[in-house]
């Protein structure tokens, strides 16, 4: 059976003619693409990539350009099977790279990210470990250099690819004035958390308050800071804030707070009684330090009561401020309630100046049974 007519010409797409044979090996090749893009993209490719290390985002983010790349690379192939020659090596249409430029400078790309990658995890964890210095500090040369390497390798790698940075700086003038002010916050956060870095205002396991967030610090990357709260609430911040934003640092040099827990006694209360029990209190609460001892105010004589203000040291404001607060008034009504000390309530006073106020203080009861008139 001859089938050399599969190969004849039934259309012409510009200068080239296509025939039902080029069709079919569009077709197929197209679909493999598809089919070794999903591949690469499957749970197993994840698991076998994941053995090697990588952050779990870094294999997403590989996973899904690989993808693209085999997409794109049996597209070309598809095309050049259908009788459209498209060459690897020559410049595409209006850009001075050819394809095989591009793909190494993809794969050129995921080197130097990798690279960035693996020596932040090599100074962090294994490097700098015994050097003596302060965990935090580790944490900030480490990723100072992972930012240096990152920087200068995509630098190396765009010139290497045929991509010159003189020609960027055409492309960048006749761009950068929309683009800047788009870049503009992104490079600011970029900058700050580079200061945050090299000054080290805040670290890793620090409790802040900033542009009201309050939470205990978990990452400080290169764009903004991860802040989870105590409602395990992970909250995103801009580095920019940490910079010109007041930022308030619970457990910066020395992690001990001071507490202080007011209370009132009623009128009539033994103000020694008071003072010794509330100090009690505080020494049998094991977060309470005993070095600076906790200490009592009498602060005033209130309108309803004694005001006294109970003053004890902790370091509980890094973990649970409001947990300590509420076991510390528990643990004081207790005390106050074995002592019979009375917490007051607010009372006022009536004077009459003139008149006369009838008050009857009896109780309003019905009438007995038997003074009840009887009906007939």
């Amino acid at each position: 059976m001859n089938l050399l007519w599969l190969g004849d010409p039934i259309f012409d797409l510009g200068s080239h003619h296509i025939s039902i044979l080029g069709i079919a090996a569009f077709v197929g090749l197209f679909a493999l693409g598809l089919f070794v893009a999903r591949i690469v993209q499957s749970a197993f490719v994840r698991r076998f990539l994941s053995r090697f290390k990588l952050d779990a985002n870094f294999v997403a983010i590989i996973t899904t350009i690989l993808s693209v790349v085999a997409l794109v690379f049996f597209t070309v192939a598809a095309v050049n099977g259908l009788g459209i020659p498209l060459a690897w090596s020559e410049p595409l249409p209006g850009v001075p790279i050819s394809l095989l430029q591009i793909f190494l400078l993809v794969g050129l790309l995921f080197l130097v990210f990798w690279i960035s990658s693996r020596t932040k995890r090599f100074l962090f964890d294994r490097f700098l470990v015994h050097s003596g210095l302060d965990r935090s500090l580790q944490y900030a040369i480490s990723q100072i250099a992972s930012n240096v390497i990152l920087v200068v390798g995509i630098f190396v790698v765009l010139q290497n690819t045929g991509i010159h940075l003189e020609a960027l700086t055409v492309f960048a003038g006749a761009v950068g004035v929309g683009v800047g002010f788009g870049l503009q916050n992104i490079t600011s956060n970029f900058i700050s958390g580079l200061v945050i870095l090299a000054e080290r205002p805040i670290t890793i396991g620090d409790r802040v308050e900033v542009a009201g967030v309050t939470g205990q610090v978990q990452k400080i990357r290169a764009r903004s800071t991860v802040v989870v709260t105590n409602d395990n609430i992970a909250t995103i911040v801009p580095n920019q804030k940490f910079i010109d934003s007041p930022v308030t640092n619970w457990t910066w040099g020395d992690p001990r707070v001071r507490f202080r827990i007011p209370i009132g006694a009623a009128y009539g209360s033994d103000v020694e009684v008071v003072r010794q029990t509330l100090i009690e209190a505080a020494k049998e609460h094991p977060k309470c330090l005993n070095d600076p001892a906790p200490s009592v105010f009498f602060k005033a004589f209130g309108d309803s009561s004694l005001d006294f203000e109970l003053v004890v040291w902790s370091s509980e404001m890094s973990h649970r401020p409001a947990r300590f607060r509420s076991d510390l008034n528990f643990a004081i009504e207790k005390k106050f309630r074995a002592a019979k000390i009375e917490i007051p309530f607010p009372q006022r006073d009536l004077n009459i100046r003139s008149g006369v106020l009838r008050v009857d203080t009896r109780d309003a009861e019905k009438p007995p049974a038997d003074s009840q008139p009887n009906e007939t």
